[in-house]
């Protein structure tokens, strides 16, 4: 754990407390201690909370350290450092494919959650991606799906998420971004493909999904039975 982030921690667990003492808890200097802190201030996670002191006649109240409402909410941040630590192991003692096993456990979890919100917005992708978008948002990934395209051969929905409760964890392992795109293919009943991620450093996770049906490729139709389709379907149209 990073020594700011070991600061944060000690004002979580001791605080309302003063510099000097976090500065003797952790082996740091003033100077040390004052620029760690500085920082948590100007990120909103501590703020100085002036404490008087007891039996202490006049004099200035004590400058005293507590964690904001900001810092308990960036607590998710330890946690997923804690999950990736946690998963490294397990990728290290249990092989490879231990964490992908993991991921798709949990993607299950949240499948059986969200899929009967999708499967009653009817057979339609379209109503049943603005289900899953509403759905993923009461999961807490603030999705929503809108048209692209419409009235065109290249007609699609795009299902933006613009938080994802494990961003730091599906950097450090792409497996979890790969088998939630194969779960929302599934639910959907179509080829889905993801043009950006929240994990990769982009600004959204973006997922592309096909509902013009020439350009949309059903699962459950074998890949060579679609590509006689699309074939038969491109020739007529060119009256050959």
């Amino acid at each position: 754990m990073k020594t700011r982030q070991r600061v944060f921690a000690a004002i979580l667990e001791h605080g309302p407390i003063p510099a000097s003492r976090l500065a003797q808890q952790m082996n740091l200097t003033p100077a040390a201690i004052r620029r760690h802190l500085d920082a948590l201030v100007r990120a909103g996670r501590i703020e100085v909370r002036s404490v008087g002191r007891p039996n202490a006649g006049r004099g200035r109240p004590a400058r005293n350290y507590v964690v904001t409402s900001d810092g308990h909410e960036d607590l998710e941040t330890a946690y997923d450092e804690l999950a990736v630590d946690v998963l490294g192991y397990l990728q290290e003692h249990a092989g490879e494919g231990a964490v992908a096993e993991f991921a798709r456990r949990r993607m299950e979890a949240i499948e059986r959650r969200v899929a009967p919100a999708v499967e009653a917005a009817g057979p339609e992708v379209a109503a049943k991606s603005r289900a899953l978008g509403e759905a993923l948002s009461r999961e807490g990934y603030s999705a929503s799906a809108t048209p692209v395209a419409a009235g065109t051969p290249m007609e699609a929905m795009q299902l933006c998420q613009g938080h994802c409760p494990i961003q730091q964890v599906a950097a450090e392992f792409p497996e979890f971004c790969e088998v939630e795109r194969e779960s929302f293919a599934r639910m959907l009943g179509v080829d889905v493909r993801r043009l950006s991620t929240l994990a990769n450093g982009d600004h959204v996770c973006t997922t592309h999904i096909p509902t013009s049906n020439f350009h949309r490729p059903l699962l459950d139709i074998p890949y060579g039975s679609y590509g006689a389709r699309t074939r038969t379907s491109t020739k007529e149209a060119s009256g050959d």
